[in-house]
């Protein structure tokens, strides 16, 4: 049994580490932009169905985030808001991109286009109109008036003289991740793309922790990231794998959820509803174990929005009820049209 705990405990390690990089460095190039790249959804309906879809689609959920926000500014419309959630799929996009390297771009191209399609008979269909205040709540980090220099090159060696607790803590932490990679403790066993791809992502969130000023390390690596989303990613997943191991090797319940795919459907579509990350985990982790069909991941992942939709329900929860139901519905259709076909 410890032996299995320990494996468990690895593989949660191995992608609650990856998430870290991948975070740090999205909210690195977020940062770095101040944000500019908000400014395509301004303009017509169709860009903002193409942008709002692609912002969705990209892992975390920065994006989905950046839409809200200009829906309640009422610059874009209920469907491109629909198109941005039925793509996203939180900050379950870093783990799929750990466990299904190769799969997980094509199910983002797929949520993609049935995000385009959503949003496009939304607005067809649904007379909506946008908030009509600004939304005070969690968001993007990224603020109108901060000007970030993130590679203060004059006050690098100064700001490791008097290294923060922080800094440190964060360094320590991808350096004992990278020896994990490279000595296989952590990772594919052999060397191979993934493990390379693994280590060069790592080496990037090194460069960005030893550089940055202490300003962003603070108020966006480690406040945001280290200490709001990487705690409640570790133990998704670790309870994640650890329900999976006692389901199907302890209860045996494997050829059970195997003959009621059908009602696995509908609870992953109804579990989407929840507006935070972490549930998906539990069908995300049946998939790779070869237990559901696609058709059951496909479907949990138009649904759920991972925690992107938090702040529409603080300021305007009729049009949050909206969103969900509209995701919901479009999630349970394609869910069943893949079961139908076999998929």
């Amino acid at each position: 049994m410890t032996a299995i705990l320990l494996d468990i405990l690895a593989h949660a390690l191995m992608i609650t580490g990856f998430v870290f990089v991948m975070m740090l460095v999205i909210e690195y190039l977020n940062v770095l932009t101040q944000g500019v790249w908000q400014e395509g959804l301004r303009g017509s309906r169709w860009r903002q169905y193409l942008l709002a879809a692609f912002l969705g689609a990209t892992p975390g959920c920065l994006g989905a985030f950046a839409v809200v926000s200009l829906y309640s500014h009422r610059v874009v419309s209920l469907g491109a808001v629909v198109a941005a959630m039925v793509a996203t799929s939180g900050d379950e996009s870093f783990v799929m991109l750990s466990l299904l390297p190769e799969k997980a771009l094509w199910i983002f191209l797929l949520l993609l286009a049935i995000g385009l399609l959503a949003g496009v008979i939304t607005d067809l269909l649904v007379k909506g109109r946008p908030a009509g205040c600004e939304i005070d709540g969690p968001g993007l980090a990224y603020h109108e008036e901060e000007s970030c220099n993130c590679f203060p090159r004059a006050l690098i060696l100064e700001q490791w003289r008097r290294c923060s607790l922080a800094r440190a803590v964060l360094m320590l932490v991808l350096i004992l991740f990278a020896f994990g990679l490279a000595t296989g403790w952590l990772g594919p066993p052999e060397w191979n793309w993934v493990r390379v791809t693994l280590l060069l992502t790592t080496s990037v969130g090194l460069f960005i922790v030893a550089t940055v000023p202490d300003h962003f390390l603070e108020e966006h690596l480690w406040q945001h990231v280290a200490k709001v989303h990487v705690p409640r990613i570790f133990l998704w997943t670790f309870g994640a794998l650890l329900l999976m191991h006692v389901l199907i090797t302890q209860l045996q319940l494997g050829d059970w959820i195997a003959q009621n795919h059908l009602l696995l459907l509908v609870l992953a579509c109804l579990m989407g509803l929840i507006p935070e990350s972490g549930p998906h985990l539990i069908f995300l982790t049946l998939y790779t174990q070869g237990v559901i069909p696609f058709s059951v991941l496909l479907a949990s992942s138009i649904v759920q929005d991972g925690h992107g939709m938090l702040p529409l329900l603080a300021e305007s929860r009729p049009d949050f009820v909206r969103v969900k139901g509209i995701n919901f519905c479009v999630g349970l259709v394609v869910g069943l049209v893949g079961y139908w076909i076999g998929h």
